[in-house]
């Protein structure tokens, strides 16, 4: 009887040392020389895979997405540091809902010996589209309804386009809290986002799945993903309320980090440094104003964190600039105050006498106000300038583009003069046309010539977003300057009737010695209203094309100014334009989306190089 029992204890124990459930045995499903299919392989990015290497070392290997009919072709190699990361060969661009045929080749190592091979056909069947819908009637197709390809020149085919929208706010998550201690904050600001790249056919070729990545029961795991930007080692950063991360696009986590304990709430601004750090648009978690009020301020300090999370340097802007400039705030309208969007506020504006009532009643917070609390600047952009160490902000609510120096210290504004104070006129740039001749404008420089008036035009920037530095055609003394002028406010008034309101692309080119600006492209002023956004949209340069790219993301949004209410739908527009042309070579519409916030060319080579 003993001898029996000891066999029962002994024989499982060695079954499991010889073979089993954790022994040599694999029998997933093979299709080619190497190993299986692993599709979507990280949880975050549903239309990507990985090839598995099958236990072989492999190198050499390029990848081609086999289009559907008239589709685009995606092809691209994948270096053997990217193969040795992920255990195989990385799939992306696979249509959803479809089952894809993709050609990869490779060199296969064993034991000392190598195996050219070509063209091997895998097939991999996607499940559609899993993002979840915002709830607002503006979204009828998830992330779109429909895409109009109006117009598409052959060296733009192959372009991919990375698009982040924010269609709305979804009730069941998120703008549900607000900071309160102290008082101001726009933790609140956490809406619906996502994120996807499209091809020039307008297909979805990827997207993320944005849901696995938040916790919406965690006030510090939430929020708008916003900033993408595509780093050069092809990976993404965005930040998204109290976080800042970087992914690769087969959903890989490089880093996920809360902010510094210091601050709160990203939004709108992560700029990648050439030396691995990275600039954050955030907010000061304290700050003791002059009236000994203690508050939370409110999108107006950026800071420079290296590559392990430590904060080597700050820019207070409400230090840095003028908080109580009021000249722009005054004058916004309060229905559309950048993604606040409120219809029954359309039309509004603030006095003198609002402004200081909110300052008795202590209304602070994400509002459109003056003084630290309050949102006063709205920066939505930050770039840094290598050639002197310093940073370029776009600053909303003061309809300024500013660059600030490593000390601190204003270097220039690109503004209309109005209402800027004695300290700050010395660095206030002059408009001259492309002759070099000062260009004569009115109301204190709010109100200049047009571009195409015959004596030589010029226009300030009202309410832009993305001011960036084009940095291939600038130096140490000239700056080429690409911004998206949205036009709210424009000439520091309302206009009278919607219709007369329209938006702009628009490069200036900054002579910082002399402390003047020529503006020498634009776009958008001839569109009107179908192409006017007053909130959100992306202006920037493209280097490998000698483009301009531009998001008009909230084209068609119109407000009803008498009545007090929105008018149409958002009708985001993608525009890639020759360097100069005064015509896009590539015009793609959305319908169905809710409203657009930013989109970019997306590089698959950087990606896998």
């Amino acid at each position: 009887m003993k001898y029996f029992i000891i066999c029962i204890l002994l024989i499982p124990n060695l079954l499991l040392a010889l073979g089993g459930a954790s022994g040599t045995k694999t029998n997933w499903e093979i299709q080619g020389k190497i190993g299986a299919i692993k599709l979507n392989p990280y949880g975050l990015s549903p239309l990507t895979a990985i090839i598995t290497n099958g236990g072989y070392e492999l190198s050499d290997i390029k990848v081609s997405i086999v289009p559907k009919p008239n589709g685009q072709a995606l092809d691209y190699n994948v270096s053997d540091q990217l193969a040795k990361t992920h255990g195989g060969i990385p799939i992306f661009g696979l249509y959803p809902s479809y089952t894809n045929t993709i050609k990869v080749s490779y060199t296969k190592k064993f034991a000392g010996k190598s195996e050219k091979i070509n063209d091997e056909i895998y097939k991999i069947t996607t499940a559609g589209i899993t993002l979840e819908p915002s709830g607002i009637m503006a979204q009828t197709g998830i992330p779109f309804q429909s895409v109009k390809i109006l117009k598409l020149e052959k060296e733009f085919k192959d372009r991919l386009y990375l698009v982040n929208n924010v269609p709305g706010k979804q009730l069941s998550k998120g703008s549900q809290s607000v900071w309160n201690n102290p008082i101001g904050g726009a933790m609140e600001w956490d809406e619906n986002s996502n994120v996807f790249i499209i091809d020039t056919m307008g297909e979805i070729r990827w997207y993320f799945d944005h849901d696995k990545l938040m916790d919406w029961d965690n006030i510090y795991k939430r929020g708008i993903m916003m900033g993408f930007r595509q780093n050069e080692d092809g990976a993404l950063t965005w930040g998204f309320g109290q976080r800042y991360v970087k992914y690769d696009v087969l959903g890989r986590e490089i880093f996920n980090r809360k902010l510094p304990l210091n601050y709160i709430d990203f939004s709108h601004a992560l700029d990648t440094m050439p030396n691995g750090h990275y600039l954050l648009r955030v907010a000061s978690v304290n700050v003791l104003r002059e009236d000994l009020k203690n508050v939370r301020s409110v999108r107006d300090v950026i800071i420079e964190i290296d590559e392990n999370g430590n904060v080597v340097d700050e820019w207070r802007l409400f230090e840095i600039l003028d908080p109580y400039r009021s000249t722009i705030i005054k004058v916004l309208d309060q229905g559309a105050v950048c993604l606040n969007i409120d219809p029954s506020q359309i039309g509004k504006t603030l006095s003198e006498a609002d402004l200081v009532k909110m300052d008795t009643e202590d209304k602070f917070g994400d509002i459109a106000g003056v003084g630290v609390g309050r949102n006063w600047a709205h920066v939505n952009s930050i770039d840094y300038d290598p050639s002197d160490d310093s940073i370029i902000i776009s600053s909303r609510h003061q309809s300024a583009i500013v660059k600030i120096g490593r000390d601190k210290k204003v270097k220039w504004i690109l503004s209309a003069h109005k209402g800027w104070s004695d300290k700050f006129k010395p660095y206030l740039l002059k408009p001259i046309n492309s002759q070099g001749k000062s260009i004569e404008c009115k109301d204190d420089f709010s109100k200049c010539p047009g571009f195409f008036d015959a004596k030589g035009g010029f226009d300030f920037t009202w309410t832009q977003h993305t001011a960036w530095r084009i940095d291939s055609k600038s130096d140490k003394r000239y700056i080429y300057i690409t911004a998206f002028d949205n036009g709210d406010a424009r000439g520091a008034a309302q206009a009278i009737f919607a219709d007369e309101k329209y938006s702009r692309a628009v490069v200036y080119k900054i002579d910082q010695k002399n402390k003047t600006v020529e503006q020498i492209w634009e776009y958008g002023k001839q569109r009107g209203k179908e192409w006017f956004s007053p909130v959100t949209s992306l202006s920037e340069y493209q280097k490998d094309k000698n483009s301009i790219f531009v998001y008009s993301a909230t084209a068609g949004m119109n407000f009803d100014l008498k009545n007090g209410k929105s008018i149409g739908e958002a009708r985001p527009e993608i525009d890639e334009f020759k360097w100069g042309a005064k015509e896009p070579s590539v015009q793609i519409q959305f319908f169905g989306t809710g409203m657009g916030y930013q989109a970019m060319p997306f590089d698959l080579n950087k990606a896998f190089k």
